[in-house]
Order: C-alpha cells, then structure tokens, then sequence
C-alpha cells in the first residue's frame, strides 16, 4: 500500500497518540507517505501557540491574553523538501519551535481552554476530505473521536529520553539525558493529569509500545491494521 489508489479511492482519518519522545512524529510521517496521505503535526501547533504568546510576553495562564492572541493567528502548514512547515502569519517558525523550552511552554498552553478551541477548530478543519495522519495527544479522544483509526504509541521514559537525546544532539542542543528524561516525565504528569483533554488512549485505540520494536516494524504494523480496516 504506497498511495490511495491502493484502497480503491476510500480516504481514511488516522490518528497516532501517545507520550513525548514515543516515535510518533517518525513513525507518522512514514505512514503517511506510505499511504500518500497528508501528514499533520498538531503538537507543532501548540508549540506555534506558545511561541507566540512568548514573544508577545503573555504568560501561559493568562487567558483574556492568549483568546487575543489566537484571535489574531494565521498558523497553516506549508510542504517542504524536509516535510511540513509551520508558518505563523507568514513566517516559517518551524527551526524555533523544536526546543525543551517551546516543549514545556507548548504543554502548559495546552491546558488552556481559549487555546483547546481555537486548535480544535482548525485541526477539524484540516482533517475535512480525509485521507490524514494526525499525530498528537488527543487526537482520537477529543479532536476526532470518530477517526477510522487510532492508533496510541508508548514506550518507557528511558528509550523516550534516549530517542529525543540524540534527536537534539542532531541540532547542537547540550542538554543532557538525564535533563531530557526529566522534562518527560514532568510533561507527562502535566499532559495526563490536566483537567482538559488528559493524555490517555482513546477506548477504541490500537495500543502499541514501541519499547523493543524499531521504526519499520511499527509502520508495517500500522499498515496492517489499515489493510484490515479497508478490506471489512
């Protein structure tokens, strides 16, 4: 299965949650290319969010400032050799957002309501048609609930740690495992224990931990389950 004529014309809603570090944004794109759908990292949305609320100097609880600041956003995704960007207002921001600092900015943004509705709103926008890989947090509890997949990724904090450890060392950043390992594990009680939209596994979700497994082995995995899906 390499592309949509593959399933005969019939688009699907794919959704790929789970934990900092558990592959997603890896193993998404590879599906997506495989089934030449549309690839969309909402995580990267909250970040854009975050950015922006930073450089405007509006804290991460105030809320009459970041409804002002969505009110007056224009984020959208725009193809590139390297995969998608985001732009905010016309501006490519992806090289700023892919920080520890952007990372636990975009997690407390999150648990904001003004922030969940303006990025709810849009992310439903962008999965209209179909034919979608949407990797998040929520994206098969809340966002779309009625997705034709979902899919929930794990894997221990230690490889979660290891994998974004290199994943930074690739862009010159110094911060230690033990740091990284730290910041996960505090995201993930941040992300789990929020009022709005906790992280969890949709009750539908097909769980995979990808502690021991490597990337192509996941995908394949995730093809198989998509080949089930259009072949009922």
């Amino acid at each position: 299965m390499k592309n949509q004529s593959d399933s005969g014309g019939k688009l699907l809603l794919i959704t790929i949650d789970g934990p900092a570090g558990a592959g997603k944004t890896t193993v998404s794109r590879m599906l997506s290319d495989r089934l030449g759908y549309k690839y969309i990292d909402t995580g990267s949305l909250y970040r854009g969010v975050a950015r922006e609320a930073k450089k405007a100097g509006i804290g991460h609880d105030d809320d009459a400032g970041l409804e002002m600041l969505c009110g007056s956003l224009r984020l959208e995704f725009v193809q590139d050799t390297d995969g998608p960007h985001l732009f905010s207002n016309g501006f490519d921001i992806n090289g700023e957002i892919r920080t520890p600092e952007m990372s636990m900015l975009a997690s407390a943004v999150s648990a904001r309501p003004v922030v969940r509705k303006y990025l709810l709103t849009l992310q439903r926008e962008l999965g209209k048609g179909k034919g979608a890989v949407f990797e998040g947090r929520d994206m098969g509890t809340v966002v779309f609930p009625g997705a034709d997949i979902k899919f929930y990724l794990n894997a221990s904090v230690k490889t979660r740690a290891i994998r974004r450890y290199k994943e930074l060392s690739d862009k010159k950043d110094s911060s230690t495992i033990e740091e990284i390992e730290r910041d996960i594990r505090r995201r993930d009680e941040n992300d789990s224990t929020r009022t709005l939209a906790p992280l969890k596994p949709a009750e539908d979700a097909i769980k995979i931990d990808s502690t021991d497994l490597d990337v192509e082995f996941v995908v394949n995995l995730m093809i198989s389950h998509v080949q089930k899906h259009l072949m009922q």
